[in-house]
C-alpha cells in the first residue's frame, strides 16, 4: 500500500511513541541510532510495523 504523507507522519509518530515508551524495535537497529523517531522511519522504510491504515471512501 502507498501512503500519503500524512499517514506516514501519523504511523511514524505512533511508532516512535511506543518505542518510547519501552515496546520491542522490530528490526535491528543500526549502530548509532537511538532516536525513537528515526527508529520509526527505518521500520516503515522496512514495511515492519504492524500498523494499518483504513481509508474511507469519499462519495
Amino acid at each position: 500500500m502507498k501512503y500519503t504523507r500524512f499517514e506516514k507522519a501519523r504511523i511514524v509518530g505512533a511508532r516512535a511513541l511506543q518505542i518510547s515508551m519501552g515496546a520491542p524495535t522490530l528490526i535491528k537497529i543500526p549502530k548509532g541510532v537511538i532516536s525513537p523517531i528515526d527508529i520509526a522511519m527505518i521500520e516503515l522504510k522496512e514495511d515492519a510495523i504492524p500498523i494499518t491504515v483504513k481509508r474511507i471512501e469519499e462519495s
